[in-house]
């Protein structure tokens, strides 16, 4: 049977993916338009298909090469080579090694305090300004969560995280206007970007350096299993790299959105706040084996990711013919499985478009298909950095809940849309008041 999608056009589909606004919307109306299964254009993928059911997702978990030209827009960041499209020979090793720092509970208990002390100054920060003060999510808590894995990948806050971010933004934008052919962009946006990159690479050499020397860099877990593991110094400031990268980027944006949901569920703050009560008592902040005793906040969490998940897709490029369903996918085609679609696919979400935190329970979670929910992707290509990401974003929120209730700001329009993860427009402005207020 053959695939159904939109007749091809010219220009391999760029047009129709900033028409939509971004891939993250279009692949949306695709599934809504012709089902859970899509061919469709997109430059860098001269074949696409779109699979937005989480049991034909199944046939698929095994795929482990990832498209170069989909990922050539991340090429800059790396010297070694594009890390994202490692050969699976070379990234099962590589892959082990970040699972054995990233996932591993020790290396999280040891990093909690200073994590805990950087999300306590933020809160801080906010409690010095007046009951009422609007703050913009985005840009505190990205640059939040970029000084949180600065201290766990660099060893300590070495980078000017402001600075940082702002750094990785403009070498992004410039690549997938490039990639995409977004109209627009301003002059000078490659220069900026050059100039980007540059200072990144000089601020990751300077924490390897040190680490070699035995300086400040030798507290970070990472950069010393890299080094006793024998990697190249290119290889291992293309690691640190994407891990910045990847980290401050997720992080922020989905704490900001859960803020943003339970701003607008005061039902479901309040429950995530007396059960903080009930946990923490008076303590303003968890310690590591408080997280397992937070469920409800884990559930909003979770149901923020789905409703807004920061990334936007997976892809994968098949090496023979696979079977999905009624199709058969040929060699050599990009398949993608969008986040956003298969997390709204109203067969396995009812009401998808609800906030639903029960969606999350244990019961609720053993009756669904195992891959419904996939806000860190899938397979032996799946984020490595999930279960610490999930530990940060939690200790965020039950610190900040701890103290404060957030509220829309009157008039604000909070609109997504996709810059390499999803973001707002323009920003998520909430009130912010203490809890001790009336």
């Amino acid at each position: 049977m053959e695939i159904p999608g939109p007749e091809p056009c010219a220009g391999g589909g760029a047009g129709a993916v900033a028409a939509a606004g971004g891939l993250h919307v279009y692949q949306l109306r695709l599934h809504a338009e012709y089902g859970p299964v899509v061919r469709f254009q997109l430059p860098g993928a001269e074949s696409a298909v779109s699979v937005a059911d989480p049991v034909l997702l199944e046939a698929m978990a095994h795929l482990d090469r990832r498209p170069e030209g989909l990922f050539s827009f991340l090429d800059p960041f790396f010297e070694a080579g594009n890390i994202q499209v490692m050969p699976a020979g070379e990234h099962g090793p590589w892959r082990r090694l970040m699972l054995s720092v990233l996932a591993g509970r020790p290396s999280h208990e040891r990093h909690f305090p200073r994590f805990a002390e950087l999300v306590t100054e933020l809160a801080d920060r906010w409690a010095e300004r007046a009951d009422g003060v609007a703050v913009g999510l985005q840009k505190d808590l990205t640059t939040l969560s970029l000084r949180m894995i600065c201290a766990y990948a660099l060893g300590d806050d070495v980078v000017d995280p402001e600075r940082a971010v702002a750094a990785f933004e403009d070498v992004l934008t410039e690549q997938l206007s490039r990639l995409y052919g977004v109209p627009g962009r301003e002059r000078g946006g490659a220069e900026r970007a050059r100039e980007a990159l540059g200072h990144l690479r000089a601020s990751v050499d300077r924490v390897v350096a040190a680490h070699r020397r035995g300086g400040a860099g030798g507290r970070s877990d990472l950069i010393g299993a890299l080094v006793d593991a024998g990697e190249s110094p290119a290889r291992i400031r293309d690691t640190v790299m994407m891990t910045l990268l990847a980290a401050h980027h997720t992080t922020g944006v989905a704490v900001s959105w859960t803020l943003h949901l339970l701003g607008r569920h005061p039902e479901a703050a309040e429950r995530v706040a007396a059960e903080l009560d009930r946990v923490l008592g008076g303590r303003p902040a968890p310690a590591y084996g408080d997280l397992r005793r937070l469920p409800y906040l884990t559930m909003v969490l979770k149901e923020a990711m789905r409703l807004y998940p920061p990334g936007p897709y997976g892809a994968r490029e098949t090496t023979e013919s696979l079977t999905l369903g009624d199709y058969v996918i040929p060699a050599g085609t990009t398949v993608f499985y969008p986040f956003w679609a298969v997390h709204l696919n109203p067969e396995h979400w009812p009401d998808p478009e609800e906030f639903v935190p029960e969606r999350f329970t244990p019961e609720a979670v053993a009756g669904r298909a195992r891959l419904a929910y996939i806000p860190f992707g899938l397979g032996p290509r799946g984020c490595e950095g999930a279960q610490l990401a999930m530990m940060e974003a939690e200790l965020i929120l039950a610190v900040l809940l701890k103290r404060f209730r957030f509220r829309p700001e009157p008039g604000h329009e909070v609109v997504p849309v996709e810059r390499f993860v999803l973001w707002a427009a323009d920003d998520i402005r909430m009130r912010v008041s203490s809890r001790a207020a009336p």
